[in-house]
């Protein structure tokens, strides 16, 4: 995992001493509002409907031990004993003091983190694979090349005001898990037949109020122009992007208003100024960073140990049922990646206590070499766990309560904190989905369905994801009241799609009576073998439309 050098902590804890100064003088009433605004939202400082928002930045969705213990003590001591976990892989705390945001920050500092660019319009943290490093499909790491984009995005002068936030994604494996073609850029490495690292560049995607897939403005970009072509790009974006209207003022946008063509040209001229300058990468530095992302001592696992967790597998089907959904191959013979699901009917799905920080914190100590993940489907990985130490792992977890084994399930929904917190949202998402677990506990049946993506979003701003969830939920507002419209056939991934909307919308008490409808649909319908986004996309938005209107 990457460590600070001196320099990233030199402008870390500068940072922190400049906030400092901004906040005091904020609150001594010699900055006003609009001027504090865009100080505060650099630093991840929102106001929500009820209280601050602290926005922490996780690059590339990876914790150490050590940094999520440091999560929990700032959840106990500072807000309200709870983090939420965002399908952007940071952490939010949601109850904090203004005049203690800048102390959160120098402890924050002290492990190297910090909340840098988790908002404003400006380039936001980098995702990518939450099992990136491990995964056994995996053609190129991407996390040498998230922090290359994170040394180069952060503070960047010349885009710090862009027209509108602006969301990089990057995959390295076959199967892509970051959702790279809704991402404003999405990046996908691979090799030629050489060994040599290739960008495929995608640009254009998004959620939100327009939603859309990405589109190849590049396919083959060598490694070494990665950033500058990059620069060329966000370039023609700060340059012709809208700035008189912030709902059309994203990336897609402009991709969609020039066409694809006309845009690729703009990047080309833009980037003939750029290539083989300064900023072309080298194999020293390319190597330099990847110098931090090196493979633990893993100890050799032998046959027997194998042998011996196959056993326990058919023995007992409780384990059998979580190491079905919520573990993942590796690389490693022998080892497996494991997902801890944040899905709970008593915690709002994301939220984690600071209780339960610790207790993940000293498992990944003890089970994954003292390193985490954080997945944009808001549930944690421990990456590097021997299979012989599975079973005792799985016991651990669920004396904690952190054994739920419906990852990838219905079960498993994306949800938005929405009108609870957000100042933005239309309605209420956490409800509905406490009201959608509580419909559909059955363990049985979450199985039987197979896998199903259910995601909601309290407004158009699409923080849940709605629009590529196999099932989506979007509240609304008609005349002061919550309404939720529903959509089908979304998904990320390989072969991305957004979802079609099945019809008008319905209160929040008649929501999971509409996922049963839909649920039936898929049941009656679906041939041997097939998934739910395999019968929809076979028998089309009418059969389901017919079923839940009738």
């Amino acid at each position: 995992m990457y460590r600070y050098d001196t320099h990233d902590q030199t402008l870390v804890n500068e940072r922190v001493d400049q906030f400092r100064d901004q906040m005091e003088r904020y609150l001594a009433g010699r900055i006003s509002e609009e001027e504090f605004l865009p100080l505060r939202v650099q630093n991840g400082l929102y106001v929500q409907r009820h209280a601050p928002m602290l926005r922490i930045a996780i690059p590339y969705g990876m914790l150490t031990s050590r940094q999520l213990h440091k999560l929990g003590d700032l959840a106990r001591d500072y807000d309200r004993g709870y983090g939420h976990f965002t399908t952007r892989t940071n952490l939010q705390l949601n109850w904090p003091k203004l005049e203690t945001v800048p102390d959160m920050l120098a402890e924050l500092a002290s492990v190297q983190m910090h909340a840098i660019q988790t908002s404003g319009n400006d380039i936001r943290n980098t995702t990518t694979d939450q099992f990136a490093g491990v995964a056994d499909d995996e053609q190129v790491d991407p996390r040498p090349w998230c922090e290359l984009i994170r040394q180069w995005s952060t503070f960047h002068p010349e885009f710090a005001y862009l027209p509108r936030k602006f969301k990089i994604a990057v995959t390295g494996a076959s199967e892509d898990r970051a959702a790279i073609q809704v991402h404003d850029v999405g990046l996908r490495l691979w090799r030629d037949h050489d060994g040599d690292v290739r960008v495929k560049v995608l640009a254009g995607g998004g959620l939100g109020r327009t939603p859309m897939i990405g589109d190849v403005v590049r396919e083959d970009l060598p490694w070494r122009h990665l950033l500058t072509y990059l620069e060329a790009l966000v370039r023609v974006y700060n340059q012709f992007g809208r700035r008189d209207n912030k709902f059309k003022a994203r990336i897609k946008i402009l991709v969609k208003a020039l066409g694809i063509e006309e845009f690729r040209r703009r990047v080309d001229a833009e980037w003939a100024h750029l290539k083989d300058g300064p900023q072309t990468l080298t194999a020293e530095a390319v190597e330099a960073v990847a110098g931090h992302f090196v493979d633990p001592e893993r100890r050799p696992v032998d046959q027997a140990a194998i042998a011996e967790f196959e056993c326990q597998r058919v023995e007992q089907r409780a384990f059998a049922r979580f190491v079905t959904n919520n573990v993942t191959g590796h690389k490693v013979p022998g080892y497996k990646a494991v997902t801890l699901s944040l899905k709970r009917a008593s915690q709002s799905p994301g939220d984690v206590t600071w209780e339960q920080m610790h207790q993940i914190a000293d498992l990944a100590d003890e089970y994954s070499f003292g390193e985490l993940r954080v997945t944009h489907e808001q549930n944690l990985v421990l990456s590097d766990v021997p299979v012989d130490r599975l079973h005792a792992l799985w016991q651990r977890l669920d004396e904690l309560g952190l054994a739920n084994p419906t990852v990838g399930t219905l079960a498993d929904l994306i949800c938005c904190p929405g009108g609870d917190y957000c100042a933005l949202a239309n309605a209420k998402s956490i409800p509905v989905a406490h009201a959608i677990q509580a419909r559909f506990e059955d363990l049985d049946f979450l199985y039987d369905l197979g896998p199903l993506e259910l995601n909601i979003s309290g407004c158009m701003n699409a923080c849940g994801h709605h629009h590529v969830g196999h099932i989506g939920i979007l509240g609304v507002d008609k005349k002061g009241e919550e309404w939720y419209q529903i959509s089908l056939g979304g998904a990320q991934g390989n072969t991305a799609s957004l979802g079609k909307i099945l019809g008008p919308s319905f209160s929040r008490e008649s929501v999971p009576e509409v996922i049963d409808k839909v649920l039936q649909v898929y049941v009656g319908e679906r041939s041997d073998g097939e998934t739910f986004l395999d019968t929809y996309r076979r028998i089309g938005l009418k059969p389901f439309k017919e079923r839940v209107y009738a």
